[in-house]
């Protein structure tokens, strides 16, 4: 992985500053939260805070730990500023899909990194769709196969609603890194142009269940 970089620490540093101040103070928590019927209100700040808090320490630290590991991926292949721009644009993204998908749910509300982080990992896959990954830490598979399969598993997540884990977020933010990652490094068409089409099909299958109202 190499030696983590400045603008990493930045932002995991506000990541911790941020939720540990939420863990403490509930008022700031409740202010700067995801939540539906606030936004509708006029506070759309809550878009970016809300990607900043986390519920607990677990949360935070599987969040921080997985930035940790694909961040220099990203910084590596396409330099710090566009990195930013990947993690907070995959951060926006994935709250927007979380607002489209549940704006007639007035008191629904959400908090975590997940969507800017799950950008940041998706854009990791594309720039380096050769990586291993490791299922459960131990079992080694290729990043797109991981890639494919956790988005597949969002959409299930998303369709069945049968847990609290904001898989509209992971969505749409895993959307921002791949579709900001290609827009800022054509080259991937090139080079990786398998890995582009193979990372869109869980896309694809979105499109498919939304137009027919399955999702």
């Amino acid at each position: 992985m190499g030696d983590i970089e400045i603008i990493t620490l930045v932002i995991i540093a506000i990541n911790g500053i941020a939720s540990f101040k939420g863990f403490n103070d509930q008022e700031f928590f409740e202010k700067y939260k995801f939540n539906i019927g606030k936004i509708k209100a006029g506070e759309k700040i809550r878009f970016f805070t809300s990607g900043f808090l986390h519920v607990d320490i677990s949360h935070l630290f599987v969040n921080m730990l997985t930035l940790y590991f694909f961040a220099n991926v990203v910084i590596f292949n396409m330099g710090a500023a566009q990195f930013l721009l990947i993690y907070l644009g995959s951060l926006l993204l994935g709250n927007l899909f979380a607002y489209f998908f549940h704006k007639d749910e007035p008191f629904y509300t959400a908090v975590g990194a997940s969507g800017a982080v799950m950008g940041v990992l998706y854009s990791a896959i594309l720039l380096q769709p050769d990586m291993m990954l490791g299922l459960f830490f131990i079992i080694p598979i290729p990043a797109y196969v991981f890639g494919i399969g956790y988005l597949l598993y969002t959409l299930y997540g998303m369709k069945s609603r049968q847990d609290n884990v904001g898989h509209d977020a992971h969505f749409g933010g895993a959307m921002g890194g791949y579709f900001l990652t290609l827009i800022l490094s054509p080259w991937i068409f090139t080079e990786h142009l398998m890995m582009v089409f193979l990372l869109l099909i869980p896309i694809a299958v979105l499109i498919i269940l939304k137009k027919t109202d399955k999702i």
